[in-house]
């Protein structure tokens, strides 16, 4: 048993029982971060800010949210919208966070793309940033299902059909999820546990073990530069701070997110007063009705590059449900695809660079098509993009890295 003395102050009682110093030094004074970054490397501490505000006006929106197929609707258009003080705020805090946290989610995936974030030990880092992605993902489709309007109702009733096309399973695996033969109560009151209780309780444990993963092979940096985070940790301790290459990660990095985040959060603040309507689909305040099919069901803006991978294999489904189901898991697969050693930002290593521009490009298209009908030439233009999305990633990046890594092992022997 640990020698417990009399505490000099609170801190110290702390101490003796928890090890707070010891955890502060290993989470925060002495968790040392590379000086050379840019204000691109504060977007986990933004997303972190957002999730936050999820949560907290997702509190608030639950304290008067019914979760009844017959009352959802009028609960969050009439009481939450017009009836409750401020409801209509918290409502429009929570749409525009749970839209504007895929700007962030999409920023900092392809800044650690761009600079090889993945690389030199970094998998896990990477691999557990997707499971956020998905799980995010997941989190938002259920999230969106909840007001009980017609997109959210067939929305839902399509993503559920997807699953009935598991081999032998398939129609039995729709009715345990939904709860019904249709899309009906059981399926909302099921979808409104996911939302507010399972998965974010999953997305705290991931991002418990996301931040975890930083601490041994460290952040990268601007130029991929492999840092001696010992010998450099030890000059700043002695106190020479100019020609040390890293900073602790409290006070000093910290306190550049939080600023980052503070101009972030003013530019969220006037998304939420003035567009709020950007992130609340029109068709979607129209009440839920099984009888009456949109013209053109789609979803959320940030989930159609993938809808356009399954919708452009329009002369065949099963085609649509492979590429589909590759597209939401490929992204995990980047540090194994990326067969070069170069740790590098993408403007240094030309291949890459073209990779990435046309990877860029491919979503942007599918994303602006997948919102579009699928008629005339748009649909042969979400086939083109489809099938480019799995070359790019399967042919050309493999492709120019190899290339890369053997102009990289000639340079290398050259050297020597």
């Amino acid at each position: 048993m640990a020698h417990i003395r009399k505490a000099k102050n609170f801190s110290d009682w702390m101490d003796q029982r928890l090890g707070t110093k010891t955890l502060t030094k290993v989470l925060m004074t002495e968790y040392w971060i590379p000086k050379n970054i840019n204000f691109l490397w504060a977007m986990g501490v933004v997303l972190l800010g957002l999730f936050a505000v999820l949560i907290v006006s997702g509190i608030f929106l639950l304290m008067y949210y019914k979760p009844d197929a017959n009352l959802a609707y009028d609960s969050v258009n009439y009481t939450i919208m017009q009836e409750v003080a401020y409801g209509w705020m918290w409502r429009h805090i929570h749409a525009v966070a749970a839209s504007i946290v895929f700007v962030i989610i999409y920023i900092h995936m392809f800044v650690a793309i761009y600079y090889g974030s993945y690389k030199r030990g970094r998998e896990m880092i990477w691999v557990t940033g997707m499971l956020l992605f998905v799980f995010f993902s997941a989190e938002a489709f259920s999230g969106y299902m909840l007001p009980w309007g017609q997109m959210s109702y067939w929305a839902a009733t399509v993503i559920t059909n997807l699953f009935g096309q598991v081999p032998v399973i398939g129609p039995d695996l729709v009715d345990w999820i939904r709860g019904n033969y249709i899309v009906q109560d059981a399926t909302l009151t099921r979808f409104f546990m996911l939302h507010v209780f399972l998965i974010p309780v999953i997305i705290l444990a991931v991002i418990a073990i996301h931040f975890y993963s930083l601490r041994v092979p460290h952040v990268n940096n601007k130029d991929g530069e492999e840092i001696d985070f010992e010998a450099e940790s030890k000059k700043y301790m002695e106190g020479k701070k100019k020609t040390s290459k890293v900073i602790p990660f409290w006070p000093v990095f910290l306190s550049k997110d939080i600023f980052v985040l503070s101009v972030f959060m003013i530019f969220f603040f006037y998304l939420v007063g003035y567009h709020f309507d950007f992130a609340m689909d029109p068709v979607n305040f129209e009440r839920a009705n099984s009888l009456a099919t949109p013209v053109h069901i789609y979803p959320e803006w940030y989930f159609l590059w993938s809808y356009e991978v399954l919708r452009g294999w329009f002369f065949n489904a099963d085609l649509g449900l492979i590429a589909f189901g590759i597209a939401q898991i490929i992204f995990f697969f980047i540090p194994w695809l990326d067969r070069s050693p170069v740790v590098k930002p993408a403007h240094k290593r030309p291949g890459f660079m073209v990779f990435f521009i046309l990877l860029i490009i491919d979503l942007i298209v599918l994303t602006i098509f997948g919102k579009l009908p699928p008629e005339g030439n748009a649909k042969y233009v979400g086939l083109v993009f489809s099938v480019g999305f799995l070359v790019l990633l399967f042919i050309v990046l493999p492709w120019v890295t190899v290339y890369e890594r053997k102009k990289y092992q000639r340079k290398e022997g050259g050297a020597k």
